[in-house]
């Protein structure tokens, strides 16, 4: 089977191509340059470079959120729409999850990964590896950042923190937890495209016209939006 695997869900650019498990194809970068211009350039440059046809695609796996909400919808429409036009299963992934199985094989620890989500809140959640599965402890969500780490500590076991934000709380995050804390080397801090494919070989197929992003908590502006009609609708 050969898998696309797509993250847009923030200004790292990451695209692999799978064939029966093995790694035949990645391209990432890091660069702050808007997604949608150099996106489906890259998958067009990739599967050129591994000789693979749009139509030898058996299934496309997309980073859904939560992360840069212009950026997961970039590779949530790329993926419909490719997925739509070649008649291929379309999977969504879950960027913590897939961030998550960065160190799924090197601890039996609680891994619990993060991204900021600005005002000292967090996107996040909490897995564990079990019978080769990446299993939830705790539900993914959008919350303060001493509120998720007051719940950590109720756990009671060693947490193995990844973040590409891992500057912004790593002081907060010692100093709550202590000995608890494990962060690993940076390498692993980032989502890699070859573990969002592999999270999809283990997620349900969705349905193409009702998959929608995973944002964990609304845009500002729509959030704004939503208080006005709130508010007006009260009056």
């Amino acid at each position: 089977m050969n898998i696309l695997a797509i993250n847009t869900s923030s200004y790292r650019l990451g695209i692999a191509l799978m064939s029966d498990e093995h790694v035949i194809g990645v391209h990432e970068t890091y660069v702050k340059i808007n997604q949608s211009r150099r996106a489906m350039p890259a998958i067009e440059q990739l599967m050129a470079d591994v000789q693979i046809k749009p139509a030898e695609i058996d299934r496309i796996v997309v980073a859904h959120g939560p992360g840069s909400f212009t950026g997961i919808r970039i590779g949530v429409t790329i993926a419909k729409t490719m997925a739509w036009a070649l008649d291929v299963p379309i999977v969504g992934v879950s960027t913590l999850k897939a961030l998550a199985y960065q160190a799924a094989a090197y601890t039996d620890q609680v891994i619990v990964p993060f991204f900021d989500a600005r005002r000292n809140r967090v996107y996040t959640g909490a897995y564990a590896w079990k019978d080769s599965e990446l299993i939830p402890v705790k539900d993914e969500k959008n919350i303060f950042m001493d509120e998720w780490l007051a719940e950590l500590e109720q756990l009671n076991k060693k947490l193995v923190f990844l973040s590409p934000d891992m500057e912004i709380y790593e002081d907060t995050i010692d100093s709550t937890l202590k000995k608890r804390v494990i962060i690993p080397p940076s390498i692993l801090h980032r989502v890699n495209p070859v573990h969002v494919a592999l999270v999809g070989e283990m997620e349900d197929v969705q349905d193409v016209h009702t998959f929608t992003p995973e944002y964990l908590r609304l845009a500002e502006a729509e959030k704004k939006w939503q208080d006005a009609q709130e508010a007006s609708s009260n009056e």
